[in-house]
């Protein structure tokens, strides 16, 4: 049973009790350090949740004897026995294989070598919170695509003399890269650009922006699944796991008696 008001009055208002244990403000106040949000209040809510579901279960695993309530505080003790106590009522069946290759037909994607580019780039830099300075340099990006567009062959030269980037000491070359090497905002690009052509405007990014040239692209291949059998296994036991730990929190969440503090619904801050 949850009894309450709405999430912040209650904080604010009355103390916080799991089952008649009373959560010490100076808990809340250290444990919001743990949960970066938007604002003060959405961190104490979140810290308030996590010390609610934390009060619930070292109090079932009490309980259960897994953890002997005269003993002095210990939070290593008491991580130890809140794990055991989920391993003990959290069944979980090991995925055989063909639940793993099913969800491999189901997800070909997630199975590929990533695909490479060879790159090359002219960096205009600018940081990203200077308008003036990433107007200056959009505007040189520009000048230099001008000229690229009628003499492609002086991209090397041209890197040279205007890239702020060391690569201008190799033509501007990026070498071979693949996802994840780049920024974000640059590896978009990288997919968009036909091989062998110059990038039709320049790219922005949070260094500046970038003339950039696609030499080639290689496209992944296809891993079998005897290769992904043992990571998609893991896969499927872990989130089998989280699944199992948030459904067991809720029954204990809707099983005891909180004051002072209303859980939001299907909530399970220990899974990440």
């Amino acid at each position: 049973m949850i009894a309450g008001s709405s999430a912040s009055d209650a904080a604010a208002a009355s103390p916080i009790r799991v089952n008649g244990t009373e959560i010490p403000q100076s808990a809340i106040d250290r444990e919001v350090q743990y949960h970066p949000a938007a604002s003060l209040e959405q961190a104490r809510m979140e810290a308030i949740q996590a010390l609610v579901v934390r009060e619930i279960l070292w109090q079932e695993a009490v309980q259960q004897g897994f953890l002997d309530p005269g003993d002095a505080p210990n939070e290593a003790a008491e991580e130890q026995a809140i794990n055991s106590l989920l391993r003990h009522e959290i069944d979980l069946p090991e995925p055989d294989e063909t639940i793993c290759r099913r969800w491999f037909e189901k997800n070909p994607e997630k199975f590929r070598t990533p695909d490479t580019f060879e790159a090359a780039h002219i960096l205009f830099p600018a940081p990203a919170d200077d308008e003036a300075a990433r107007t200056e340099a959009k505007r040189k990006a520009l000048e230099t695509l001008a000229i690229l567009t009628l003499q492609p062959e002086r991209f090397a030269e041209l890197a040279a003399s205007r890239s702020a980037c060391p690569s201008k000491a190799n033509g501007g070359q990026l070498g071979t890269l693949s996802r994840g090497q780049t920024v974000p905002e640059f590896e978009t690009f990288l997919y968009d650009v036909s091989p062998g052509t110059l990038c039709a405007v320049p790219v922005p990014t949070r260094f500046g922006f970038h003339v950039l040239r696609v030499d080639s692209r290689t496209g992944g291949v296809a891993v079998p699944f005897e290769q992904a059998h043992e990571k998609i296994a893991h896969f499927l036991k872990e989130s089998a796991w989280r699944r199992g730990i948030h459904q067991y929190i809720q029954i204990l969440v809707n099983e005891a008696v909180i004051e002072g503090f209303a859980m939001p619904q299907a909530s399970s801050p220990l899974v990440q």
